[in-house]
């Protein structure tokens, strides 16, 4: 592994622009593409996944289409549902436990780039992982913000934007995101 790749994953400085990294973007993108295409002819979703994230847990399925960076820094757990036209940006870590539900259009960005314009125009980039606990239902045309982790058990209303952690067992809505309502007798 390169050292701008390294960084990248583990959240330094790095440069998108590097070949490698260029590389396997392509690549991913052309694999979603194929995935995308070749799904509405009747394939199925885990036989695609299962060598291309770091895990792809059983029974888990992504409808089409979806769209990812990179694929190797995604892990899914057992039964995880994606609804039409998600996103990962995995250019670092993105875990999502079991049983996690994601409504349509739902994006997930661990990329970020510098508030300092003179830094930004470096083209120096930024990735934090994503940690999606176990049980979490994420509503339509939520985006989560890099670095986020929402805890197991919580409802993220559709349209949200998670900007901070969201804690386990909480109904959390806004623009930032925030929790509204504790959930009553959380599943164990």
């Amino acid at each position: 592994m390169n050292q701008n790749k390294k960084n990248m994953i583990e959240g330094n400085p790095y440069y998108s622009s590097d070949n490698l990294l260029v590389k396997e973007r392509e690549s991913a993108h052309a694999f979603c593409a194929k995935f995308n295409y070749e799904i509405q002819q009747g394939k199925k979703s885990h036989s695609y996944f299962k060598d291309f994230f770091r895990h792809f847990g059983e029974d888990s399925y992504i409808e089409p289409p979806f769209f990812c960076d990179y694929g190797y820094n995604i892990t899914i757990g057992k039964n995880v549902y994606f609804n039409f036209n998600c996103t990962i940006l995995d250019c670092a870590p993105v875990t999502i436990g079991k049983r996690v539900k994601f409504g349509p259009g739902v994006s997930l960005l661990t990329a970020s780039h510098p508030i300092d314009p003179i830094e930004r125009a470096s083209l120096r980039e930024y990735a934090y992982p994503i940690l999606i606990e176990a049980d979490v239902w994420i509503g339509g045309n939520v985006v989560v913000l890099p670095g986020v982790t929402i805890g197991s058990c919580s409802v993220i209303g559709a349209g949200s934007v998670v900007t901070k952690g969201i804690p386990a067992n909480v109904i959390a809505v806004g623009n930032p995101c925030k929790p509204i309502k504790t959930i009553p007798n959380p599943r164990a």
